[in-house]
């Protein structure tokens, strides 16, 4: 196996879901690439054809609010354009435009972890559907136990608010 150039842990926490698909923002991607979010953008721009809607779209103010608050960053300084996200293709799509060597080692990279991503939420779903089988099969003695795994199975629907203060600096 190659060296890894970036942890797999850091690339995971970079995909966010947003409009029910595994994203990352074009900010993210430049960021890993080496380059800036205005040169990918710009690489994207002149090959738009290669990134039909299903592989790239931009964000609505809505959901960069969202995701910002996901993320935790401020509301001071910033973009001035709303970011670009790529899909698992889009991310593909990427290594023809960008040719540089890291570009194609970093693409490998996220394709790996998507893939792993992808593995570990099948997994949860396989899990879910033999607790519900198992739940049928059994009497309602269990159905305590049963909920709370269900509940640690689930995943939030709201964003958790944090607890506590930040200093201002």
């Amino acid at each position: 196996m190659s060296k890894e150039i970036v942890p797999q842990e850091f690339i995971a926490s970079k995909i966010y879901i947003v409009r029910g698909h595994k994203v990352m923002l074009d900010s993210d991607l430049a960021s890993l690439y080496g380059v800036t979010t205005k040169s990918l953008n710009q690489a994207v721009s002149r090959n738009l054809d290669s990134f039909p809607p299903d592989f790239m779209y931009k964000l609505k103010a809505s959901e960069q609010e969202n995701l910002r608050f996901q993320i935790g960053t401020s509301r001071w300084g910033g973009r001035r354009y709303l970011p670009y996200v790529f899909t698992h293709n889009g991310v593909s799509m990427l290594s023809s435009v960008l040719k540089s060597k890291r570009a194609r080692q970093v693409n490998i990279q996220i394709m790996r972890t998507f893939t792993k991503l992808k593995e570990l939420l099948d997994t949860h779903a396989d899990l879910r559907r033999k607790l519900e089988e198992m739940e049928k099969k059994y009497d309602h003695q269990f159905k305590v136990v049963f909920d709370a795994i269900k509940s640690l199975l689930s995943t939030p629907d709201e964003p958790v608010r944090k607890i506590g203060f930040t200093a201002k600096s």
